[in-house]
């Protein structure tokens, strides 16, 4: 009854900008990610379960405007008439790398309130996100039924987790924005670490850092995802589906034209979009990090590496000065 109350309460305080099953959530978690959520249609809040999409965005998405992250993928794809049967959690990061603790907060406090399958819930990230969809999955091995990381990289120390989990990692070989070997580096330490028999490696020949943002409107692409569970006896990944250059031509050729936009100025706001974060992950791809010593505090560090402490604080998300030792800060 409770949950009842809740949702109608949500439904009716809470009006989208587009899809009426597309609801902004602001403020739900104590110093958390703001984020959307999608409600799946013919879903019951007594009785079925859905699985839940974790999609994580790139650099050019992050701020405090949660209609920034509507500007490209999963979400932009739902608003172009993508039919996915699962609830899909997209949060906003406001700056900086993306904290696994963080984002598994928001999909705790989705679970806890909404009927999803734990059993299976997946992420999909690009760049920013790429990274974002690594570090989650290496840090919730446990949590997560499949992940598919797109032109992105990882900083864990340990990656051999990931080698519980069926992973697809896709990269562009002619990626200047975040360069391919940022993915090589994940597959050999995950080879370097145990057996990596769940994950498919695909190298896009000749495809740079915009165009493989098409997977996220391709159908193949969640079809992937959902066939995959926790409960799958030895977690077996599915490698019958591709995605190749070929296909990521014809992206939009199958969705359902829904909204005011036509499909070939969703692409024209696509590629724009995609060139505008090739941009900002330049910055990114040179980013540099400094691991707090003893010691340490940030007008220190600020001195030796000739940087103001108001942009460690905003280079970090930091809320206070606070530094524990072996906390890694962007410095650049």
């Amino acid at each position: 009854m409770k949950k009842l109350l809740f949702l109608f309460l949500l439904s009716f305080f809470c009006t989208p900008v587009f899809s009426q099953d597309l609801v902004p959530m602001r403020g739900n978690i104590k110093d958390g990610y703001d984020f959307w959520l999608y409600e799946p249609k013919g879903w019951d809040v007594d009785t079925i379960q859905k699985p839940l999409v974790l999609f994580l965005h790139g650099a050019s998405l992050c701020g405090r405007n949660l209609d920034r992250v509507r500007r490209y993928g999963t979400l932009d794809a739902l608003d172009r008439g993508r039919m996915i049967d699962a609830f899909v959690l997209a949060p906003q990061n406001p700056g900086g790398a993306w904290k696994p603790s963080k984002i598994m907060d928001v999909v705790n406090w989705v679970s806890d309130n909404f009927q999803v399958d734990t059993n299976r819930i997946y992420v999909l990230g690009m760049s920013l996100g790429g990274y974002g969809t690594i570090d989650f999955a290496a840090t919730y091995p446990d949590k997560i039924a499949a992940a598919m990381a797109i032109c992105g990289g990882g900083t864990v120390k340990n990656y051999e987790p990931l080698n519980s989990i069926p992973l697809w990692i896709l990269h562009g070989t002619a990626d200047k924005a975040v360069p391919i070997s940022h993915s090589d580096k994940v597959v050999e330490a995950m080879n370097k670490n145990g057996e990596a028999s769940r994950l498919i490696y695909t190298r896009l020949k000749g495809l740079n850092h915009g165009r493989p943002a098409r997977i996220f409107y391709l159908k193949e692409t969640y079809e992937w995802l959902f066939l995959h569970s926790l409960l799958d006896e030895g977690r077996p990944v599915n490698k019958d589906y591709q995605i190749t250059p070929e296909r990521l031509r014809t992206a939009y050729s199958d969705l359902g034209r829904k909204g005011h936009l036509s499909v070939s100025s969703s692409v024209d706001k696509l590629e724009s979009e995609s060139q505008q974060q090739q941009e900002v992950a330049d910055e990114i791809a040179s980013a540099q990090y400094y691991k707090v010593r003893s010691g340490d505090n940030l007008s220190s560090i600020a001195k030796r590496h000739k940087i103001s402490v108001v942009s460690i604080r905003n280079l970090n998300n930091l809320k206070s000065d606070r530094l524990s030792i072996g906390q890694r800060l962007r410095i650049r």
